[in-house]
């Protein structure tokens, strides 16, 4: 036979007893969080969403899970200045330096809106050295448009 004790499972509520009854708490024996780690994306999508007052810039890998995302606001522009032309480079500028450690080469170009920065943020984007695959503008037009108001009868 052996000498030594049989090793027995202890329940959570055991073992948060027995650290209580030591002097330590629950919390200083839980484990910590690993910090996941950057996955390399070689192709992705950069949304360009240009408003009379903003320019918010999204980038996301082929699923949609965002990688990065930059507004003017971000960038440091304030007021009028967000919607100006300038505004949508830099802040493209910005968004695309965050994400160079990622390994982003490739990139699908999906524009949404009809403010003054989409066309400088492309032009930013194809200036930055990844490869643009395909722009495509998501604007949403009205067909149809709304109900006509009822004939006025005198």
């Amino acid at each position: 036979m052996e000498d030594t004790p049989a090793k027995t499972e202890e329940t959570p509520k055991e073992v948060a007893a027995t650290a209580a009854a030591e002097g330590a708490t629950a919390t200083a024996t839980a484990p910590k969080k690993k910090k996941s780690a950057k996955v390399k994306v070689l192709r992705g999508r950069v949304y360009v969403q240009s408003t009379y007052n903003n320019t918010i810039i999204t980038i996301t890998d082929g699923t949609g899970n965002v990688i990065s995302w930059g507004t003017a606001g971000l960038v440091g522009f304030k007021g009028s200045k967000k919607s100006t032309p300038y505004a949508a480079q830099k802040t493209m500028e910005d968004t695309i330096q965050r994400v160079k450690d990622r390994g982003l080469a490739e990139v699908d170009v999906f524009v949404k809106g009809i403010g003054s920065g989409r066309e400088s943020a492309i032009r930013a984007l194809q200036g930055s050295g990844l490869i643009v695959l395909s722009i495509k503008d998501q604007t949403p037009i009205p067909h149809g448009g709304v109900r006509s108001k009822k004939v006025r009868r005198v």
